[in-house]
């Protein structure tokens, strides 16, 4: 399973640039009264770059990818050749052939909350944004208590949507449900930097002073 939040895949950067709280896809900065100064272009072009995808992934395994290739084939039912084939293909950068297997795995299994997950954070990498959130909402109605889930759907809700409200409720639930973990100690860096970008206090999207239109997502989720 491959579970693990964006905030670990970016990195400590991002929560030093999340101060100046500027959407890494967006053409301008977040408008919010009361808000701090948004970060010059340079600190913009730096959370981009870490909050995209790695550039480069290690190659595809071959000798890995043709006998679980062959079982999934042949059995039909197999889900954990399915869901191995989706973390091979993820790893490798090949988001859109990790989605096939991570679909079939969730078609075989819709309990399992990870693989879900899993799927969730594959389509953000498509730049498929609403579809990630729908299948992460998928994911809680599994187990509404999934920290990892609350985790990435405050990223993408913050990065995919310029929600910030709806991001800090996400971090919110992530520290209530899983107090001490590392899950919620990155979800409470990430409030105090939005909340230390932000003293005013953030615009609900749709209300006075929202988000500027995003353009499409490059896509940060890591798995």
């Amino acid at each position: 399973m491959k579970t693990e939040s964006i905030v670990y895949a970016i990195g400590g950067t991002l929560f030093g640039l999340l101060v100046g709280w500027i959407i890494g896809t967006q053409q301008g900065p977040i408008v919010v009264p009361g808000a701090a100064p948004a970060a010059p272009a340079a600190a913009t072009t730096a959370m981009t770059q870490q909050a995209a995808p790695p550039a480069t992934r290690p190659a595809l395994d071959e000798s890995q990818v043709t006998p679980l290739r062959n079982i999934a084939e042949r059995d039909k039912k197999n889900v954990e050749s399915r869901v191995h084939l989706g973390d091979l293909y993820f790893d490798a950068g090949r988001y859109t052939d990790a989605i096939k297997w991570y679909e079939e795995a969730v078609a075989l299994s819709p309990k399992d909350v990870n693989v879900s997950t899993d799927l969730a954070i594959a389509y953000y990498y498509t730049e498929q944004t609403e579809k990630a959130l729908k299948q992460m909402a998928v994911s809680l109605s599994i187990d509404p208590k999934h920290a990892k889930t609350w985790l990435n759907m405050g990223v993408v809700k913050a990065f995919g949507k310029q929600d910030l409200p709806g991001a800090m409720a996400a971090w919110e639930n992530v520290i209530k449900l899983a107090p001490g973990s590392d899950d919620a100690q990155a979800a409470q860096r990430a409030l105090d930097n939005l909340k230390a970008a932000h003293p005013g206090g953030v615009t609900p999207v749709g209300g006075t002073g929202q988000a500027a239109p995003a353009a499409s997502p490059a896509g940060m989720i890591k798995k």
